[in-house]
């Protein structure tokens, strides 16, 4: 994670985001008259949506830390994909 002032980011704006989609970076920007903001890539932000979502119930929680305890023990079933 690399913090920027909002005048370094401001200078840097090009190198600040290829840093962010390129590298997975996540950049915080301190502002000093405002709420400091997160940049993120849009991949990042969708996955992170996309775990609180999974993760938002107890029902999606329990059966996702099962399928991980049964991975872990070897103990799934692998088909093979079908072409179209």
């Amino acid at each position: 994670m690399e913090v920027l002032n909002y005048t370094e980011f401001r200078k840097n704006l090009t190198k600040s985001l290829n840093k962010v989609n390129d590298d997975a970076e996540i950049v915080v920007v301190s502002r000093s008259k405002g709420k400091n903001v997160v940049v993120m890539s849009l991949e990042e932000y969708n996955s992170l949506q996309e775990t609180l979502h999974l993760m938002s119930t107890a029902a999606n929680r329990k059966k996702l830390e099962i399928a991980m305890k049964n991975v872990e023990a070897g103990i799934f079933i692998k088909k093979a994909l079908i072409e179209v």
